[in-house]
């Protein structure tokens, strides 16, 4: 009855625990792709194929469901991927879902004409793929009007932080949030919109400033999660325990993982 959970690297891990604290009896398997993190520099055809390959993987451990905690391959390649390749009794979600219906304060499956929302300016962080996506700002007009969004391409943030330097991950923050406030000097919102991001979502607030309301996804998704099971219970897989599985050196994304959780997690080599 395990969830999968897809990351390229340990930024799914801010997902993840917040799914374990709200679904505190689903067993979940992650898989980290931390052999060929980070995703966000790479293009679209090259994130769809690690993509299905990662949440294959998932498939073969057990899983019915997976979700993409990274919102580089929820832009690049879940579309394709529902479109095309996932199998009629599997489903893949994505993380962009339950942050849209946060910001619009509508529910997905709401097909009513776009409308205005109190948010008017949103900025975007993320990584420089699912800028270039367009993604967030596509779904977000099929259900908003009036909503001014500045996206900023966060070059090197997911680097610093999976190799653990947060001293550089904060000073690439400031840098970045300055870039954004010249184009945006003023924005309402802010969207944090890569799943590593939370990490630094005290940092994001600083430099921003406390009138900016900042939406990080991770209990966004949880919420989310549980939701969909309540309505779709079938949809827990086989697996009965929770795992973790990394295409990278185990040992050293245990450490990182153990870091960022503050609690022992030992990933398994695939």
């Amino acid at each position: 009855m395990a969830v999968g959970i897809f990351d390229s690297g340990l930024g799914g891990l801010t997902v993840l625990d917040a799914c374990m604290a709200r679904l505190p009896d689903v067993p979940f398997k992650y898989f980290a792709d931390s052999a060929h993190a980070p995703y966000g520099v790479r293009d679209s055809d090259d994130i769809y194929t690690l993509t299905t390959a990662a949440v294959g993987r998932l498939f073969d451990e057990g899983c019915d469901l997976a979700i993409l905690a990274c919102n580089t391959a929820s832009a690049a390649a879940l579309r394709r991927m529902q479109e095309g390749w996932v199998p009629r009794d599997k489903r893949v979600l994505g993380v962009f879902v339950p942050l849209i219906e946060a910001l619009t304060e509508r529910q997905w499956g709401d097909n009513s004409p776009p409308r205005e929302v109190d948010t008017k300016h949103v900025a975007l962080f993320a990584t420089p793929a699912t800028v270039a996506s367009r993604a967030f700002q596509r779904e977000l007009a099929f259900r908003a009007i009036g909503v001014d969004v500045e996206a900023q391409a966060c070059g090197g943030v997911v680097d610093a932080i999976e190799d653990g330097d947060m001293i550089l991950a904060e000073a690439l923050v400031k840098s970045h949030v300055d870039a954004l406030q010249r184009k945006m000097p003023h924005p309402d919102a802010a969207i944090l919109g890569c799943t590593h991001y939370p990490l630094m979502q005290a940092e994001f607030q600083a430099a921003l400033g406390e009138d900016v309301k900042v939406f990080s996804q991770a209990n966004l998704v949880a919420e989310s999660l549980a939701d969909y099971l309540e309505r779709r219970p079938e949809m827990l897989g086989q697996g009965q325990a929770t795992s973790y599985l990394t295409t990278g050196d185990p040992g050293r994304v245990s450490d990182r993982a153990t870091q960022f959780l503050r609690r022992k997690i030992e990933f398994q080599s695939v």
